[in-house]
């Protein structure tokens, strides 16, 4: 290893332990403060901020916000569907199954989310600040650029589209999408991929032990990820963490895309002894 990888590896450690740091006293801070005792108030808790949203529990956010894991799927549709006999195209694949339920739980704690992922409120939810979801919104608000949600509670081009994006089958080298090529690859990830970016999953909402193991077992657990519960039309452009054997050269598609993930979805991971 180089010692420009070392470097940089000791930075990345270094500035994630100050960042633990400066959020575990923001959220200690945001828990002593006094409950608040109205809904206006409560929007501009300081946990609903930075630093102290980066350190926040499910526990926290669940105390006020515990509806959303609450069954409410509708037993028929106001159009008249039967949710018992319905699905929808991106429930089509093998790993998804049992009863409709809402989004959260989904995500939550079903028995698949709770094999494949390790996803938190903060995962998705940044916290978001009224005042300031668009420019120009706020006398204080930035006038461009700045990390605007459109009051949207998530931004899903650095959440939502990791997981339900398109393939970017082109890049891959396939000839067409996986659900019309995957019989040439004897439908199997990992025909390529026991090989190819094999540094893959390693960031804290994943479960990235089990996800090899049921990827192994069905390439329809890599395909629902990557392609088969595409909401958008476009395609994350994930980081590309080197692997063994990599080749130095980077291809022009990848040049410019960052080679280590988000800190927040590491730095729990790189404090760990």
């Amino acid at each position: 290893m180089s010692s420009l990888v070392v470097l940089r590896r000791l930075a990345v450690t270094v500035l994630a332990a100050v960042g633990l740091l400066a959020s575990a006293q923001a959220a200690e801070t945001a828990s002593a403060a006094p409950a608040p005792t109205d809904y206006q108030r409560a929007r501009y808790d300081a946990i609903h901020f930075k630093p102290a949203i980066d350190r926040a529990t499910d526990a926290q956010c669940l105390a006020c916000h515990a509806e959303v894991l609450r069954p409410s799927v509708r037993a028929t549709s106001p159009a008249g569907l039967k949710a018992a006999t319905a699905k929808a195209w991106y429930q089509q694949t093998s790993t998804y199954s049992g009863e409709q339920d809402t989004f959260h739980r989904r995500h939550l704690t079903t028995a698949f989310a709770k094999e494949v992922m390790a996803l938190r409120c903060t995962t998705c939810h940044q916290g978001n600040d009224p005042r300031d979801e668009n420019p120009w919104s706020s006398a204080t608000s930035a006038r461009a650029g700045g990390d605007f949600t459109l009051r949207k509670m998530v931004a899903p081009e650095k959440t939502c589209l990791k997981c339900h994006g398109q393939m970017n089958y082109t890049v891959m080298g396939l000839p067409e999408p996986w659900h019309r090529s995957r019989e040439m690859f004897q439908n199997n990830c990992l025909l390529c991929h026991a090989n190819i970016r094999t540094v893959r999953h390693q960031v804290n909402y994943l479960n990235a032990a089990a996800i090899e193991a049921a990827g192994a077992k069905s390439s329809d657990t890599c395909y629902g990820c990557h392609g088969g519960r595409a909401w958008y039309r476009t395609n994350y452009p994930y980081a590309r963490h080197a692997w063994p054997g990599m080749d130095p050269a980077v291809p022009d598609w990848a040049k410019g895309r960052p080679t280590e993930s988000e800190l927040r979805f590491v730095s729990d991971l790189l404090a760990k002894p």
